[in-house]
């Protein structure tokens, strides 16, 4: 029988912080961190599977994200306050190293953290977003992109506050699974690009949708807006950095971020060579945005043989 994945919230940095985790931690520990839409959810199968390999999965909801704490209205997001929330976690279950998995939006904190804090960090694996030296530059994309539409202020929340929660989520789960960068058209607002009749991934069903639902009417997308899409820009150069510890990357072949800017320069170009020297890329063929929900066994698979290829050195 499957363990059971255990929650509580942790006191971090002033918030409280959701917790997601299972596992004894015979062999080590592994953070998963989240994206947009996701939330410590979108890691069931991986933390499951992780755990029965005999890992410690520790999976947070964002701050400002599902049942974690808002941060206050007054406070600019920021990507450092990602990296401190990981470390703090790592304090506070006494976890001197551990590996980190980071999906989306949460790929930027698990290669910063692992910058910082490499005495801290087993390895690194992220899902859809490589590393990039700098910012990703959008000025070329054109003005119906989702995340310049999502940048504006206010755009967002009057789009989304035209649905209930369910169907806010239930849309961006049904463009973010598609191969196309979701694009409005003139006199278009993104949650316009489907509708109830569109279909939702066939691997999405509708009790993940209530569960992500459930969370999202919890946290709102207030945060959410801020944390990736108003803080882009704030994001590090990074033209220095050199990792210390192994990066595994993988990436779905029909992943609408694969056609984002400079992304495939750094992941067929050589380019994330230059800053990782134990670097593996594997890609899916089939894979989405959403690899890990999509395909789960084979993502389990890739990510418990990285770790398997990492074990603990004895000092």
């Amino acid at each position: 029988m499957a363990q059971e994945i255990e929650h509580t919230h942790l006191p971090i940095r002033g918030l409280n912080i959701h917790i997601a985790q299972v596992g004894k931690d015979e062999l080590g520990t592994v953070v998963f961190l989240h994206g947009f839409p996701e939330i410590w959810y979108s890691w069931r199968h991986q933390m499951l599977a992780v755990a029965a390999a005999g890992y410690r999965a520790i999976a947070p909801d964002c701050r400002g994200y599902g049942l974690s704490d808002q941060p206050p209205e007054s406070e600019e997001a920021s990507w450092e306050d990602l990296v401190a929330d990981v470390l703090a976690i790592l304090d506070a279950y006494s976890v001197s190293k551990a590996f980190l998995v980071g999906k989306d939006f949460g790929a930027f904190p698990a290669y910063e953290f692992a910058l910082q804090h490499p005495e801290r960090t087993r390895g690194v694996a992220c899902l859809g977003i490589p590393f990039n030296p700098a910012p990703t530059p959008l000025d070329a994309m054109p003005e119906g992109f989702y995340i310049k539409r999502w940048r504006e202020p206010g755009r967002a929340e009057a789009d989304f506050g035209r649905h209930d929660v369910r169907r806010v989520v239930r849309t961006i789960y049904v463009l973010f699974a598609g191969a196309e960068i979701p694009t409005a058209e003139e006199g278009q607002e993104i949650m316009d690009l489907a509708d109830l009749s569109t279909p939702m991934p066939e691997w999405f069903t509708e009790e993940d949708l209530d569960a992500y639902a459930k969370l999202y009417e919890k946290s709102g997308f207030r945060y959410p807006l801020q944390m990736p899409y108003r803080a882009i820009h704030k994001i590090p150069n990074r033209l220095d950095a050199k990792f210390q510890v192994p990066v595994f990357m993988v990436m779905g072949e029909k992943d609408y971020c694969f056609k984002f800017p400079g992304f495939e320069a750094a992941l067929r170009g050589g380019v994330m060579e230059k800053f990782m020297p134990d670097l593996k890329i594997t890609f899916i063929p089939e894979g989405s945005h959403f690899v890990q929900e999509q395909l789960p066994e084979q993502v389990n698979q890739l990510l418990l043989g990285f770790f398997r290829d990492h074990p603990v050195v004895a000092a």
